[in-house]
């Protein structure tokens, strides 16, 4: 059945089927109505919103519409997961064309519900409307732990250490391979679907990154664009500069295997790798690799010399960059 045939209203229903009711008590009205409606507390609220859109960020014949729907969301829950918050809210807006498959938009809703029930976020709402290539836009809404423990862009300091969480590279490899084509990967099937999975099923940091505000974190980024543009854009909000040493960069073991002495470019400027990237003393660092799940690796430091990014090889040189990583509006696609 297509979409066109199905109409919006029984569009709508079958979504909230799949939603499923809130088992937040805090929500009072959730999909069906003109808004949700939830109970807050005296805290303080994050808020982020996010688009994906056909052919400008992902391509159907390479993603299946279940990863689709587990990106979209995980790539919202990034953002507050880099604040140091707690997700609980999502608003979905869809824009589809008329002859889409209803079977596909439930797929869809089914991968943004796996990943919701995973850190019980309730999705709430939204809004569906006819559109000439299919679009996402996702609203997510959270509280923070404590009002002065947010995370920021803007808090960095000279002396602070830069350390990021897991491995970098994974993503943009991943995109690589998919552009390719996967047979071409025939003989290494372990490391195609790892890579394939790091691009387009991302693990936000959520519980990451309530450790960071926990142990005394000021600031912090997700790596969304990639590594040197995103470090560029705190540093910038910090009145700052760093310094990189691409020694100390956790490159995906994967990603040197398959992809060589490309592999730091990777890494520096593939983006959406979707880990987190924060400053803070060696101390501060080091709780908070005790205390989280995944690996955390200082990557540099953080200079006096305002907004400047350097990255430094093994052997000390600066390393040129063609570029830092992904902008929008500049052209291209990924």
């Amino acid at each position: 059945m297509k979409v066109s045939e199905l109409g919006e209203f029984g569009l709508i229903e079958l979504l909230a089927k799949i939603a499923g009711q809130s088992k937040d008590k805090s929500v009072l009205i959730g999909i069906g109505d003109d808004a949700a409606c939830w109970r807050t507390e005296a805290c303080a609220q994050l808020a982020t919103s996010d688009s994906l859109i056909q052919d400008v960020h992902f391509a159907l014949s390479t993603t299946t519409w279940r990863e689709l729907g587990w990106k979209a969301l995980a790539v919202n829950l990034s953002d507050i997961a880099a604040m140091g918050g707690l997700p609980q809210y999502a608003l979905v807006s869809l824009g589809l064309p008329g002859d889409i498959e209803v079977a596909s938009v439930a797929e869809l809703y089914e991968g943004m519900a796996e990943l919701a029930r995973l850190f019980e976020v309730s999705i709430v709402g939204g809004d569906s409307v006819d559109a000439p290539v299919v679009m996402l836009s996702l609203a997510v809404v959270g509280r923070a732990q404590k009002t002065q423990s947010v995370l920021t862009r803007s808090a960095a300091a000279p002396g602070d250490r830069i350390a990021v969480t897991g491995y970098l590279g994974a993503s943009a490899a991943g995109l690589a391979m998919l552009k390719k084509g996967l047979e071409l990967y025939e003989k290494d099937k372990e490391t195609a679907a790892t890579l394939r999975e790091a691009h387009l099923k991302p693990y936000p940091r959520v519980v990451e990154g309530q450790a960071m505000a926990r142990h005394g974190v000021k600031a912090a980024i997700d790596l969304s664009d990639g590594l040197v543009s995103d470090l560029s854009k705190l540093c910038k909000a910090s009145g700052v500069g760093a310094r990189l040493f691409t020694s100390q960069i956790p490159v995906h073991p994967m990603v040197r295997g398959s992809f060589g002495d490309d592999s730091i470019k990777l890494a520096l400027s593939g983006g959406e790798d979707y880990e987190l990237l924060f400053t803070a003393q060696p101390e501060v660092i080091y709780k908070v690799m005790e205390a989280v799940p995944c690996p955390v690796t200082v990557i540099g430091e953080i200079v006096a010399e305002p907004k400047m990014v350097k990255v430094i090889d093994e052997h000390g040189n600066e390393v040129k960059l063609e570029k830092e990583g992904w902008e929008h509006f500049a052209g291209g696609g990924g």
